[in-house]
């Protein structure tokens, strides 16, 4: 090969590669405009594996957006999951049926494997002394609504019930409401410790008017221990049976 034919190959070789990483910096400015992250980091392999294994433009392209796809259900999965306020280890998988005899365990599978009842405004009610399971129950049945793609809140009731007073005196209970109402699943645990004084009644009793037949609550107390779910808790009385 004479000296101008290298000259020319290596000229050719440099003007290639030079325009290869122009397009993959252009490529990557678009992709984080139009915020796709997934693909920006995956891009440059599967284009690669692609040009290797001869894929049609159709097979890159829904590889690249199923990556993207999985991956941005991943990211909102996590963020749900932090804000739900939810304790990280308190699972189905980790719950001792047997201690508990009482629950049915076939009940609480269906209500984590199905969401029927979270789109009628369904709501779950737990009631028993301390230490069997309550929390650890409802808060696992809140981590299986968040894998399902759904919005949970957990809260001590006290806690949520000082927090739409500071609400109303600052004139902004509606709103505040309204943010609750975001989630799918409204998790009110220990409602005994509630004073049950006229305010707190009476905050409560507007969060629950509010949610009725719309969005769904579960709550904790410490009375004799069963399981049910139902369209109820309004006012003052519960829902004890199953509909």
């Amino acid at each position: 090969m004479s000296a101008a034919s290298i000259t020319t190959a290596a000229t050719t070789t440099t003007t290639t590669t030079t325009t290869t990483a122009a397009t993959s910096a252009r490529l990557g400015m678009m992709l984080t405009d139009l915020r796709l992250p997934t693909i920006k980091r995956l891009a440059g392999d599967l284009c690669a594996q692609s040009d290797l294994e001869g894929w049609p433009a159709h097979r890159l392209l829904e590889a690249l957006l199923e990556h993207e796809i999985n991956e941005r259900e991943a990211r909102r999965i996590d963020r749900h999951r932090n804000e739900s306020g939810l304790s990280p280890g308190k699972r189905l998988s980790s719950f001792d049926f047997s201690a508990v005899p009482s629950v049915s365990k076939a009940q609480v599978m269906a209500l984590t494997e199905g969401t029927e009842w979270i789109d009628r405004g369904a709501n779950v009610l737990l009631f028993g002394p301390p230490g069997v399971g309550k929390s650890h129950l409802v808060s696992a049945l809140g981590h299986a609504l968040i894998d399902a793609g759904r919005r949970v809140l957990f809260t001590r009731c006290s806690d949520l019930v000082q927090r739409l007073q500071a609400a109303r005196r600052d004139l902004r209970l509606p709103q505040e409401l309204a943010k609750l109402d975001r989630f799918d699943l409204l998790i009110l645990d220990d409602l005994s410790y509630v004073r049950r004084d006229q305010a707190e009644t009476s905050v409560l009793f507007e969060l629950i008017s509010e949610r009725y037949e719309r969005k769904s609550l579960a709550i904790t107390a410490n009375t004799p221990f069963f399981l049910t779910v139902g369209r109820g808790v309004r006012g003052t009385g519960y829902d004890a049976g199953c509909r």
